[in-house]
């Protein structure tokens, strides 16, 4: 019956051909390639405005609403007056890094999304070929590395800034990708056990009757993992405007500073068209009755963008709705829940598989998770360990709060004291001065 289950749920492993790629024609490899720059430039301008419309209607307010049709030029307004502003450079920098760190922080979030499927082969021009500029047996790891080389950017800007607030919020992003990129690691596991392979196109592909949704821990940890990777809110930590005056990028203005913000809104959209790609079925439509149909020829794209928009709605979403968290609790999260978390969910996961294909006699194991989930539960009711640690941690804090200082013991108005006239001090008798 496991397997039964498995199979009805997950498609079955795929080797994906990866011939095909590399061998279209240069010019068509240029055209794809300015495609996808062109893509990723006009999602940033969209969603930036995106981002604040929908933030004004949670907001009850108007928005943008000056420059173009209700307003949706407003960021490429905003992008020529970047343009157009006095660029400064402070005295203390170290220039040549200084220029260069909005660069390595852009270029990163291009390279990402050379491997990301927008749809099936279609013909362009009487040549056949697929809509993704490029595949390799290990897509999902060269996407990985190519965004977790961004944090290169912020370091440099911070660290060339010669200012000290710039290199506190580096530090941060620094601390903030190692930690989050390790659990972002772990949610793709799963995936990687059921697709067989860690190319993208083959991902889509297993995905043909069922998306990779329905392995919901990794899905929660990829999506919280994403937030905190793309420093948005509530994980925004390396800005942090209330505390390090804008952070990274305090010292930069002009193009350099539009770099930066070019580059945390393409990262937006590359961590949700990966999102899209393992799980939920990339371009794929539905899978519902009826829309099996339009997974050919250019419609697929409109699938894949519908996905795409909907992460970016989510982001704006938690934008307008969550405070940022305190740097503690941020990094603590990461560590001590996120990771332990992924850790148990894949050896959960690989339990599974090994279950539901190689085991034949399945009593012995059906009886070993038994014990083992009824002894989680006891403990999980008893608990006197984690009871007692509660506990004692409640104590303290109330013994904290009796002895902090407090304004209701302080008296107001303050007492008069009383004032002694200094033995110095002789008394003069103010009397009328006569004159006769």
């Amino acid at each position: 019956m496991g397997t039964a289950v498995g199979t009805a749920v997950f498609a079955a492993p795929v080797d994906p051909d990866l011939s095909g790629f590399g061998q279209d024609p240069f010019w068509l490899v240029l055209v794809k390639a300015v495609a996808v720059f062109a893509f990723l430039l006009l999602m940033t301008l969209f969603a930036i405005v995106f981002e604040r419309k929908v933030v004004a209607r949670m907001q009850q307010r108007i928005g943008p609403n000056r420059h173009g049709p209700r307003g949706w030029l407003q960021s490429l307004a905003d992008g020529v007056k970047l343009m157009l502003k006095e660029d400064l450079i402070p005295a203390l920098a170290d220039k040549p890094i200084f220029v260069l760190a909005p660069i390595v922080s852009a270029i990163p979030a291009f390279l990402a999304f050379a491997v990301i499927p927008f749809g099936p082969q279609v013909s362009i021009f009487g040549q056949h070929t697929t809509l993704q500029l490029a595949d390799l047996p290990v897509s999902v790891l060269y996407m990985l590395s190519a965004a977790s080389l961004g944090v290169y950017g912020l370091i440099l800007s911070g660290w060339s800034s010669g200012s000290t607030y710039p290199l506190l919020g580096s530090l941060r992003s620094a601390a903030q990708i190692i930690s989050y990129e390790v659990a972002m690691g772990l949610s793709f596991v799963a995936v990687f056990m059921y697709a067989g392979t860690l190319s993208t196109s083959g991902i889509v592909e297993s995905q043909s009757g069922r998306w990779y949704i329905a392995l919901l821990p990794s899905f929660v940890l990829y999506v919280i993992s994403m937030v905190g990777e793309t420093n948005r809110t509530p994980f925004d930590l390396p800005e942090a405007e209330g505390e390090l005056v804008g952070g990274f990028h305090t010292e930069y203005s002009s193009i350099k500073f539009a770099f930066f913000f070019l580059a945390e809104y393409i990262n937006m959209v590359t961590v949700s068209a990966i999102a899209t790609t393992l799980f939920l079925g990339g371009w794929q439509p539905p899978p519902i009755p009826g829309l099996s149909g339009l997974d050919h020829g250019w419609v697929p794209i409109i699938w894949f963008v519908l996905k795409l928009l909907l992460f970016l709605f989510f982001f704006i979403w938690l934008r307008g709705t969550l405070p940022r968290l305190r740097y503690d609790q941020f990094m603590a999260f990461g560590w001590k829940v996120l990771i332990p978390v992924g850790l148990l969910w894949v050896l959960i996961i690989a339990v599974f598989r090994v279950y539901q294909k190689d085991v034949d006699d399945r009593t012995p194991w059906l009886i070993g998770i038994g014990v083992v989930v009824g002894v989680l539960v006891i403990v999980a009711l008893i608990d006197p360990g984690g009871g007692r640690y509660q506990r004692e941690l409640e104590e303290t804090e109330r013994r904290k709060l009796a002895e902090a200082p407090s304004l209701e013991n302080i008296p107001w108005p303050p007492p008069q004291q009383p004032t002694a006239t200094p033995a110095s001090v002789v008394a003069v008798d103010h009397q009328p001065r006569q004159e006769g």
